[in-house]
């Protein structure tokens, strides 16, 4: 799946170094060689367009398909230029800009001032990424005109390279126990197979994700619906610094910005185009969770969901969305089985394997016709396995060598050991 198949082509030339780096879509997995090949020199966006775009981000909300059209026609530059007060009578210009709309675009882009978040977030040692940047992961631009003018971004390691490998883990804010138990154990699990696990930095499953990755000795990265420099919730402020030290801290606002609902909502739209995809767990019928889940099903990344009790209303969503066309996943190599390259297969699942399971079928069936208590002749068991006598008689005797039988006299009867083996005995309760 191409940005193409979502909107028009962005505007030319921001999109020369991006769609020539990793593919969108179901390109995922591409070799990492092979991307360094297909990237070509490393060239960034120019300064004049990364300022321009950065302003952008504190003038326009985050998923605005409008605005993306007409970022994508005039370009970030002459974009900034119509909105800035200087020319704000050249607004109304904008297709669909409402007299309404153009005075709080006016209203905001007043206290803009161009490059200030670029030294902001400078100075606390991170960067902004833009379309045209070798960092950029072009999956995102599978949103089309709603994509992110850029990301800003805390965190040593490259943003695309962690992106190709990684996967979302959300669930609800108040989530139980048990929730949290299997968010901290799928993301344990992810890291030890290398991935990089993807949430939000909420309550709940969000932060048991973020903190079972940690735990594991894996990476993390938390996509925030604020500025990079604000600890939102207050309460896993240390959770966002260690992420910051150890993994990434991204998301579409400038420094200083605040959450608000809405844009939690547009936030998650981020986290299913980043990743390839999606768990679910615990989520109630109205969780933001099942809106990045539903993101991630139309942009044609995999959703999964861990199911749970019915009678809890934290599962009904996630119950809801593998009624439809989520799957059903309980750990993580089975996450790791859809998600991952040909050959990456969870493990078969079976119960434990008794002793008698190993016997061929006519001696389990001889040693199933013994009574459960007493004794038996070798006939009397010969007919209730529906078999010859002498064919019973031989078996009788193999079980015997191997501890499942003993003979009294002409009788033969289950030794200790094939009781506590067999699961079903003739005569028995």
């Amino acid at each position: 799946m191409t940005a193409e198949a979502h909107g028009p082509a962005p505007a030319p030339g921001t999109e020369r170094v991006a769609r020539s780096a990793v593919p969108s879509g179901p390109a995922f997995g591409v070799d990492e060689a092979e991307v360094s090949r297909a990237a070509g020199p490393a060239h960034s966006a120019p300064d004049a367009e990364r300022v321009a775009r950065s302003a952008l981000t504190e003038i326009l909300e985050p998923g605005d398909a409008r605005a993306g059209r007409w970022l994508r026609d005039l370009g970030a530059e002459e974009l900034l230029a119509r909105l800035l007060p200087r020319r704000a009578g050249e607004g109304a210009g904008l297709p669909g800009l409402t007299r309404e709309r153009s005075a709080g675009l006016r209203a905001r882009a007043a206290g803009v001032v161009p490059g200030r978040s670029l030294a902001t977030v400078r100075a606390l040692g991170g960067r902004f990424v833009v379309p045209g940047d070798p960092e950029w992961p072009t999956q995102l631009d599978d949103l089309g005109d709603a994509r992110p003018i850029g990301l800003w971004v805390r965190g040593s390691p490259d943003l695309r390279r962690w992106a190709l490998r990684s996967v979302a883990l959300v669930g609800a804010r108040a989530c139980t126990p048990y929730g949290a138990h299997i968010a901290a154990e799928l993301a344990g699990g992810l890291a030890e197979r290398g991935w990089v696990v993807v949430s939000g930095a909420a309550y709940g499953v969000d932060g048991a994700a973020h903190r079972g990755a940690l735990a594991a000795g894996g990476v993390t990265a938390a996509v925030l619906a604020c500025g990079v420099d604000v600890a939102y919730p207050r309460g896993h402020g240390e959770l966002i610094d260690r992420i910051v030290r150890q993994g990434l801290v991204l998301g579409e606002l400038p420094p200083g910005q605040h959450p608000t609902p809405s844009r939690f909502v547009l936030r998650n739209r981020v986290i299913a185009a980043l990743t390839r995809g999606t768990v679910v767990v615990e989520a109630a019928r109205r969780s933001g969770s099942l809106v990045t889940a539903r993101s991630a099903q139309r942009l044609g990344r995999f959703t999964m969901g861990v199911p749970g009790p019915v009678t809890s209303a934290l599962s009904a969503g996630v119950h809801e969305l593998l009624r439809g066309e989520a799957v059903l996943v309980g750990d993580a190599a089975e996450v790791v089985e859809l998600v991952g390259e040909i050959g990456e297969l969870a493990p078969e699942h079976t119960g434990p394997v008794l002793p008698r399971d190993l016997l061929d079928p006519v001696s389990r069936s001889v040693l199933e016709a013994l009574p459960g208590r007493g004794g038996a002749g070798a006939e009397e068991i010969a007919r209730a396995a529906g078999t010859g006598p002498d064919e019973a008689l031989a078996r009788l005797y193999e079980l015997h060598s191997l501890g499942f039988v003993e003979r009294s006299g002409r009788a033969w009867r289950l030794a200790p050991r094939a009781d506590r083996c067999s699961n079903t005995r003739r005569g028995g309760a």
